[in-house]
């Protein structure tokens, strides 16, 4: 298959050779999609119907983001840049971590969804490490699933891209890598995230109402010395048909615990941190 002709397929749970499928898609595109998968896809339109009215309602505001801790909500003008870029990406976003504040009536979905996540997560690091080549094996400080155990640091974020105006010319989320070992994302309740190929062609994901995606993040491409690239994605422009309507998403940001060595140069930790000062999130 030309990368021209290359499109992400859906992997079924189910399928015998899930955990090889898995991991092929992750080493061609940095990205794979899975149905069939154990996430409870009704939980998540629900929490993307209440957490769109909350951040209407303007209650956001109560939960303003603490700057050291990193919990909390995040208004369009405290968003982060992506690395390279000064102008803020377009979006609202609320970060929940099982440690952190979070509105009550919306806790007990929030918190279901992250443990839930975390646990199935920890199956898609063993297949990771299942079909990873024996010349990496010696890289791995300790089995990746046991990596995430007990870890205070990985991140569920709520994420709102606002409607956008006709003729306002914005970037939801700039193109980027993420930080973390992989990230777990629910179908979004619209279109617009991007792979960049190789070729430095955009691809458009399909938005299928069923799918979870998982990328894989800059520390696991770091522990793996980039034999799982870590890709650049973005969440493009929306198109004229739907530049009224809002767009709801729900990544989990899977991260080791702060004394995980992931490299000669790095722990979880000091990777963390010098990504985030990096990015001017933390100085």
């Amino acid at each position: 298959m030309t990368e021209s002709a290359a499109t992400l397929e859906l992997i079924s749970w189910h399928s015998p050779n899930v955990g090889e499928e898995f991991v092929n898609s992750l080493r061609e595109f940095g990205f794979a999609a899975l149905c069939d998968h154990p996430l409870d896809m009704q939980r998540v339109e629900r929490i993307y119907k209440n957490w769109r009215a909350f951040f209407a309602s303007g209650e956001a505001a109560d939960f303003t983001m603490d700057p050291k801790k990193q919990d909390g909500f995040f208004s369009v003008s405290q968003a982060e840049s992506a690395k390279g870029f000064v102008e803020r990406d377009f979006k609202e976003y609320y970060q929940y971590y099982p440690w952190g504040r979070c509105p009550e009536a919306l806790l007990a979905d929030i918190s279901t969804h992250y443990r839930d996540t975390v646990a199935f997560a920890s199956e898609l690091l063993s297949f990771v490490e299942r079909h990873s080549p024996e010349h990496l094996r010696p890289r791995f400080s300790e089995p990746l699933s046991a990596m995430i155990k007990d870890s205070g640091q990985s991140m569920l974020r709520i994420l709102h891209y606002p409607p956008v105006e006709p003729g306002q010319k914005v970037l939801r989320a700039a193109p980027h890598e993420d930080i973390n070992l992989l990230t777990i994302l629910p179908a979004a309740d619209g279109p617009g995230l991007e792979i960049r190929r190789q070729s430095g062609d955009w691809l458009a994901v399909p938005n299928r109402p069923e799918q979870v995606l998982v990328n894989i993040g800059d520390m696991l491409q770091e522990i793996t010395d980039g034999w799982f690239p870590s890709t650049t994605h973005q969440v493009a422009t929306p198109t004229q048909e739907s530049l009224t309507a809002g767009r709801m998403s729900l990544p989990l940001f899977l991260h080791p615990r702060p004394e995980v060595v992931l490299s000669e140069r790095h722990t979880a930790g000091s990777y963390l941190d010098e990504r985030l000062r990096e990015l001017g999130v933390v100085v």
